[in-house]
């Protein structure tokens, strides 16, 4: 009896019909009754005004704010909010992540203006209770194409790291049966810290050159070019530079910094190009000398 009292129970909550919110208009600000009324309130220690740059390609001319007020927890993250709004208010709201813990760098936004990784970002900080301002904008990295809401297109830059050959290039290639290639932990930390990259793409949504020069080769190519050009085991690096020092790669950098400042695992992007140029004046030198050589032959 108490099975079929449970199967009976759950026919009956399963045939509730599914609420439908419409899309409000631009700069609408969802009353904090409806939020309050459809968020968790277990914990809450307030509420707090989260505004979502909406854009739908098919719609939109261009991304317009929806503010939404909900109950924040002491451990919720900017991600845990958009879950909110999201499963709770605009099921239609489109972002992206993956493992939520700062790994897979597939939630890179700009919120209240800095690029930053919302898994990795609470909203405390931002609440007036801990002396914020209240309120939270989230928008896309508009130095990429915006697909939908807060996706953006990531085609650009997977060409961009392609681009510089991201893998050992050797001379001599090993055959499987020669096992491991050994490095010494002295050639290991030679470029240790620019494999810890997770392609989050925060360091081109905060670079100035990026933002005037879509073709600009940018931080996190160059510093994984760089991250090969170390390596002991690589030869590769007189085909990398012929990229890296074309007239949209390592050069435009004017070396502001501030993609090593947004960088989430202290990569130093900015530190990994300017050694890159260092490199690269030498790979420069020789093809100039190895063109002028030619024409002199050819005249």
């Amino acid at each position: 009896m108490v099975l079929l009292e449970m199967l009976e129970e759950k026919s009956n909550m399963n045939s509730q019909p599914t609420i439908h919110n419409p899309r409000p208009q631009a700069g609408t600000n969802v009353g904090a009754e409806t939020a309050h009324k459809n968020t968790k309130t277990s914990g809450a220690n307030g509420t707090i005004k989260v505004t979502v740059m909406r854009y739908r390609p098919d719609e939109d001319a261009a991304p317009w704010p929806e503010t939404f007020e909900i109950e924040w927890t002491y451990d919720m993250s900017i991600l845990d909010a958009l879950g909110e709004i999201k499963d709770n208010l605009r099921p239609e709201l489109a972002y992206r992540w993956s493992c939520r813990m700062e790994v897979c760098g597939s939630c890179g936004m700009v919120i209240n203006g800095v690029p930053k990784l919302a898994c990795s970002t609470f909203v405390r900080d931002y609440a007036k209770e801990n002396g914020g301002t209240g309120e939270i904008v989230v928008g896309a990295m508009d130095n990429f194409p915006i697909e939908k809401d807060l996706v953006v297109d990531t085609e650009p830059f997977i060409k961009k790291l392609e681009s510089v050959s991201p893998y050992i290039i050797s001379k001599n290639p090993r055959a499987l049966s020669d096992k491991e290639n050994i490095q010494t932990p002295k050639q290991l930390a030679k470029y240790k810290q620019y494999t810890m990259c997770i392609n989050c793409m925060l360091c081109y949504q905060a670079c100035p050159q990026v933002g005037l020069n879509a073709d600009f080769l940018g931080p996190a190519a160059s510093t994984l070019a760089h991250r090969y050009n170390l390596d002991s085991r690589d030869d590769g690096a007189k085909i990398r530079f012929v990229t890296l020092n074309e007239e949209n790669g390592i050069w435009p950098c004017t070396f502001v910094g501030y993609c090593s400042e947004v960088c989430p695992k202290q990569v130093d992007p900015a530190g990994a190009i300017q050694q890159a140029k260092a490199q690269g004046v030498g790979y420069w030198a020789m093809d100039l000398i190895s063109s002028n050589k030619k024409q002199q032959q050819e005249s």
